[in-house]
């Protein structure tokens, strides 16, 4: 089988997703996506009607985000025409799912230079939350779809966040303390200029820079502060949301009758609300060799899991599991993980089911202290490992998060 070489990957900064605050939330979601696909071509000298497909990661889709922006920005970035674009929506997993998708493609042998990545303008997504469903969540899980919310109640993620933190046994505590290193250890990374190869700056029309750093940090988070701050989701989990008094607590209590969930997540211990993009460059190598692009990866083996739908957020673990069967290796093998901090139960029980070693995991921080601009993520995340085991001369990297609807997409990637 050919195998999937990673040439280059980039990323805007993340902005802070609120309209008026953030730097990026007057942008148009295409212009992000075209910022991070020009980048790739000027960087490699791409001739880009010999791109054979953009495989683009987008997880809201309506309004300015709809439209197919794998295409439409590649538009808006000048490529040729015959650069041709697809846009997917898998929640949150959607920009691991666009690598996947592109390296299957070249994997196959039916495709060349293929470039992946997702964009999404929270600031956006957030304004128009009038266009969700009645549970501030996707379509799928509004109280309208009685048929499917009686095969599977699905809740908010972040009551699913604490209902799993609860029947773990996790506590504040541990939560709040995993928070408190995600924000020391991207301080101590954006500081050293960890970040800077993949980071490509903004600029508004005019030409002059929107945004050329990360806007989200808060370096001076102390654990007394993350202590203090109220639960989030506490008050939301047991507001009536139908006639029948049904709560978003209660749907997890249809399946789980006898669990009183405790509440532990906030603003300090679940992901940022913010703006950003990425692309991820792939080539055969028969390609890569014949128009002189050095690989920086290979990809070494994908999978994806469905899990819990009700629970929503513990299919990382499984989906580890068997991307590390099909590439033949075990959590050993592995030098640095990427796990998503969609919340921190999320990658609290990850580490604690795989038995890792902390100093493994996200050692730039994660999306508690960076943001999470969720149909970009996946693609930040693969860029940022490929940046770590070469800066740190290692050799393996996995990526992997949950996503709603109880999923996760997984990669293994090996520096070459």
């Amino acid at each position: 089988m050919p195998e999937a070489l990673i040439i280059d990957a980039c990323r805007t900064p993340r902005g802070i997703g609120k309209v008026g605050k953030g730097a990026l939330a007057d942008f148009h979601p295409q212009h992000l996506a075209a910022t991070v696909l020009k980048a790739l071509a000027e960087r490699n000298g791409l001739k880009t009607e010999e791109v054979d497909d953009i495989v683009w990661g987008t997880s809201s889709q309506r309004g300015k985000q709809g439209g197919d922006l794998g295409r439409m920005a590649a538009l808006d970035a000048g490529y040729d025409v015959r650069a041709s674009g697809v846009t997917l929506d898998r929640f949150c997993g959607s920009g691991i799912t666009a690598v996947n998708m592109a390296a299957a493609q070249i994997m196959s042998g039916m495709e060349d230079l293929v470039i992946a990545g997702g964009t999404e303008m929270m600031s956006y997504t957030a304004a128009t939350a009038s266009m969700q469903g009645p549970d501030g969540g996707p379509a799928l899980i509004d109280s309208g779809n009685t048929r499917l919310r009686a095969r599977h109640p699905q809740s908010h993620q972040g009551v699913c966040a604490d209902a799993i933190a609860t029947m773990e046994g996790i506590t504040r505590e541990a939560l709040d303390e995993l928070a408190y290193v995600s924000q020391q250890r991207a301080d101590v990374a954006i500081r050293e200029g960890r970040f800077d190869r993949s980071l490509v700056p903004v600029y508004r029309d005019d030409g002059t820079v929107a945004l050329d750093r990360e806007e989200f940090p808060r370096p001076q988070t102390t654990r007394e502060g993350l202590a203090g701050l109220k639960p989030s989701f506490e008050a939301m989990a047991n507001v009536p949301l139908d006639d029948k008094g049904t709560t978003l607590a209660g749907l997890i209590n249809q399946v789980y009758p006898d669990l009183k969930i405790r509440h532990f997540h906030h603003a300090g211990n679940s992901s940022g609300v913010v703006d950003g993009a990425a692309a991820v460059l792939l080539a055969s190598p028969e390609y890569a060799k014949k128009n002189g692009l050095k690989a920086r990866a290979r990809v070494v083996a994908m999978a994806n899991v469905g899990d819990s739908p009700t629970l929503m957020l513990n299919a990382p673990v499984p989906a580890a599991k068997k991307v590390l069967k099909k590439a033949g290796l075990t959590p050993d093998d592995i030098d640095l993980w990427e796990i998503n901090e969609a919340f921190s139960v999320v990658a609290e029980k990850f580490i604690r089911d795989l038995n890792l070693d902390r100093e493994k995991v996200n050692v730039n921080g994660g999306a508690m202290a960076l943001g999470h601009p969720i149909g970009a993520t996946g693609s930040i995340l693969i860029g940022t490992v490929i940046d770590e085991l070469e800066r740190r001369g290692l050799q393996r990297g996995l990526v992997t998060m949950c996503a709603a609807g109880g999923m996760a997409p997984a990669i293994i990637v090996e520096r070459v």
